[in-house]
Parts: structure tokens; C-alpha cells; sequence
């Protein structure tokens, strides 16, 4: 049995359309970073290449960038930068992911990025080169650029 809800009065809808385009204004004007933006930034300001990171079963959080790439958090200040061999389908709308690992350490060339949530078997991604990051570098650099979209243009 469905629910009815009682029909708004003419205003009502009309405060309410109001009010959602000046909130669709405003999500265009918080300065939405692109996932190649993002991508660059986290590239920049990764480290050299390391052969594996301890993975203790459990991540902190972790962020698509794009199909070929994402960052995983160990800690609340430890990630790393996983790019992978190929395109990972799945990736940029899984809501969860599941790395596999080898006796607590996840491995580059060997280990793989599952994407969860399609309601499929996830299709395995293998990762190609792990890189650890300097999550607070990247903070600030998201911060600026963001800040950079949002400036009102000055017209001279």
C-alpha cells in the first residue's frame, strides 16, 4: 500500500522550485573538483613507487579517481595512491570495495581492487603500482582549488 501525501498549494510549489533552483546555483558555484583534476593533484603529490603497504583488513576510506586509479586510506593520515592496469568498470560506482592482500600486506602487480555493490560478481582489478601519498599536501591543494573555482571573476 502506497503512502499519499496531500497536494501543496500553488505557492508552496512555487517556493519549493524557488528554492531548488537556487540550490542547483549553488552547487555550481562550490567549485567541484573533476575526477582528472583530482587525479593530477593526487599524482602530484605522490611518492615514489613502493612494492607493497601493510593492509590490517580494514581501510579508513578511500576515493575513485576515475576508472584506472583511486586512493586508500590505512589511517586517518596514511594513504597511498593504487593505480591499476587497465580500466576497472565498476569502480566509479561502487559503493564499497574489497582489496585482497597477502598475509596482512597488499602487493602491486599481484593484488587486486574488488568493486562492491552492483549486485554482479565484482570483476577483479589488478593493481599495477602503488604509491603512498601526502594526504595533507593534497588537502591544501583541493582546498586552493576549490577556492580558485568559487572566486567571484574580476572583469577588467
Amino acid at each position: 500500500m502506497s503512502k499519499m501525501f496531500p497536494r501543496k498549494p500553488a505557492l508552496g510549489r512555487a517556493l519549493l522550485l524557488a528554492a531548488a533552483m537556487a540550490g542547483g546555483l549553488a552547487a555550481c558555484a562550490t567549485g567541484r573538483i573533476s575526477d582528472d583534476e583530482r587525479l593530477a593533484i593526487y599524482r602530484a603529490n605522490a611518492g615514489e613507487p613502493v612494492r607493497s603497504f601493510r593492509y590490517f583488513g580494514r581501510l579508513d576510506g578511500w576515493t575513485s579517481l576515475g576508472g584506472s586509479a583511486l586512493a586508500v586510506w590505512t589511517r586517518p593520515h596514511e594513504a597511498y595512491l593504487l593505480e591499476l592496469g587497465s580500466r576497472c568498470p565498476d569502480l566509479d560506482f561502487a559503493m564499497a570495495i574489497s582489496i585482497t592482500n597477502q598475509g596482512g600486506s597488499v602487493y602491486s602487480r599481484f593484488d587486486k581492487v574488488l568493486p562492491l555493490g552492483q549486485g554482479a560478481a565484482p570483476i577483479p582489478c589488478f593493481i599495477q603500482e602503488i604509491r603512498p601519498l601526502d594526504t595533507r599536501a593534497i588537502k591544501a591543494e583541493e582546498a586552493e582549488l576549490r577556492e580558485a573555482k568559487t572566486a567571484p571573476r574580476e572583469d577588467g
